[in-house]
């Protein structure tokens, strides 16, 4: 389990000079896509910023070819956090 990303999403257009904070909003989820091991990011709440409710995530990355793991742990997250 992982955060999904290092910092919560900007608006469009507002990093393009920077591509080094734009690789770096990648670093967490990258990972996965390198070793080939199953990932997925799972909401878990809202984060207010200027005012708005901005979704917010962790990732949740297993073994290779071990989906059902990966699915099974989101399932029971999602029960958890969203269905009260």
């Amino acid at each position: 389990v992982s955060p999904t990303s290092p910092e919560l999403a900007w608006k469009i257009g507002e990093k393009i000079d920077d591509p080094v904070k734009m690789y770096l909003a990648d670093v967490y989820t990258a990972i996965a896509n390198l070793v080939g091991n199953p990932a997925m990011s799972v909401p878990c709440g809202w984060v207010e910023k200027e005012w708005k409710k901005l979704p917010v995530g962790f990732q949740i990355m297993t073994w290779m070819r071990d989906e059902a793991t990966m699915f099974g742990i989101g399932r029971v997250v999602e029960r958890v956090i969203w269905e009260k």
